[in-house]
């Protein structure tokens, strides 16, 4: 097969698609990786073959105006379950409207996605996989006729909330039905000369790379597929240190690639935090930036301060990590069986923060207000490095992730499901 994999300009949301990727070129198939000239250099340091399309997104600066105001929606643990303005129609189409202006029709600018269309009625990709924001993919595999799956790197919590959008639509009188995300990929399709389907948003089918306690239920397509870490353009190095037994519990400490490169972040200055931890028995290592390690106080002997380090090298050994909830580290933990405390403060990350406590296989401690000092980070990592219950749940979920199927093992699946849904040679789906 010819496949093409896309994801928009950002490190932490390639890094996801990498491991599949590797694992379809291991079993013969062509693979391309489509994205912003931005990514062009990760790409090809994973090993993989680059076709840059489009000019890069700006979404970073936009986020840095917006942001805060866009992510305090989101702080609330409870955001898909129990809070009473997700059934009111005008906070839901807002919250869509927002989305799509700000976010996905950004990432996905024209230029990409027309030189990505391109390229494709060029190649002829019997399969597209893409990463959930990048619609590039949907709409360049719905206008060449290419069989197109979402690969997940999170629980599915964008798209359950556009079906409880779209539920809550049917319900409205039809001169109220304005679905921003609908009426962006219709126009787009528009353009190059094909009609919109439902599976633009939702994929063929979708690739999940969550344990099933974590995953959300549904009816569409799913092959569920172990998570494999992949840490990106940090050096998968054992440094000597690393080696030795440290003789006293390890805790990692990390902002996670996301939070380094855009500033947004939920953790407390580093050097308080680093200070409060040191006073535990057992040995930190952070990863903090250049420029922020110029900052530091002088540090106790038990703390190691790195700038980048290789998540699956160094978390194998710990027996608890501090962090910000992202995906990338929260899924690369739960794979060790390592304990987290997550500081999760928007979107996704408090969601599994949140399933993370609900399963025992660590603490949310969301990182607004007192509660998330950095003496109140202390005394919650020494909870989770003192009690047992925490290192079962963590080996439990690591249990659930071990059995699903890796990368490699679920390539024959997609191949059938590609020959199921691609349309005949040259034969897009037309307007």
């Amino acid at each position: 097969m010819k496949v093409l994999v896309t994801a928009f300009a950002m490190d932490a949301h390639f890094n996801g698609v990498v491991p599949l990727a590797w694992a379809l070129r291991a079993a013969g198939h062509d693979v391309r990786v489509a994205s912003q000239p931005a990514l062009t250099d990760s790409i090809t340091r994973a090993g993989l073959t680059a076709v840059p399309v489009g000019a890069d997104h700006q979404v970073q600066a936009a986020m840095g105006a917006m942001a805060p105001g866009v992510f305090a929606l989101h702080r609330n643990p409870d955001y898909l379950e129990n809070r009473p303005e997700l059934l009111d129609l005008q906070f839901l189409e807002a919250s869509a409207s927002m989305l799509t202006a700000a976010f996905y029709a950004q990432i996905n600018n024209d230029s990409m996605i027309d030189e990505m269309v391109d390229f494709a009625r060029w190649w002829h990709p019997d399969l597209v996989i893409w990463e959930p924001f990048t619609f590039a993919g949907a709409v360049t595999a719905r206008v060449t006729g290419a069989a197109h799956a979402r690969l997940l790197w999170g629980p599915d919590l964008f798209l359950r909330v556009h079906d409880r959008f779209r539920q809550a639509l049917d319900e409205a009188p039809a001169e109220h039905r304005d679905d921003a995300l609908e009426e962006w990929l219709t126009w787009t399709l528009e353009r190059h000369g094909a009609a919109f389907g439902p599976e633009v948003i939702s994929g063929h089918w979708t690739i999940d790379q969550m344990p099933p306690s974590v995953r959300f239920a549904t009816s569409r397509p799913t092959v569920p597929m172990r998570f494999v870490p992949y840490n990106g353009p940090v050096p998968a190095v054992v440094p000597p240190w690393l080696r030795a037994d440290p003789g006293r519990p390890r805790v990692l400490l990390t902002q996670g690639i996301t939070e380094r490169s855009t500033g947004f972040t939920g953790l407390p200055r580093a050097g308080e935090l680093l200070a409060a931890i040191a006073e535990l028995d057992a040995e930190v290592v952070a990863t903090v930036k250049a420029e922020e390690r110029a900052g530091l106080p002088p540090l106790p002997e038990n703390v190691r301060v790195v700038d980048s380090l290789s998540l699956h090298v160094v978390l194998p050994s710990c027996a608890a990590v501090v962090h910000h909830g992202g995906a990338g580290t929260w899924a690369t933990a739960a794979l060790h069986g390592v304990p987290q405390l997550a500081l999760a403060w928007q979107w996704d990350d408090v969601f599994r923060a949140g399933q993370l406590e609900k399963l025992g296989a660590g603490i949310f401690l969301p990182p607004h207000g007192e509660g998330a000092s950095a003496a109140r980070v202390r005394d919650r990592l020494a909870q989770v490095l003192a009690e047992p219950s925490f290192r079962q749940g963590a080996a439990r979920i690591r249990a659930e992730m071990l059995r699903i199927p890796a990368p490699g093992a679920v390539v024959p699946a997609l191949e059938r499901l590609t020959a199921r849904h691609r349309a005949p040679a040259g034969q897009g789906v037309r307007g």
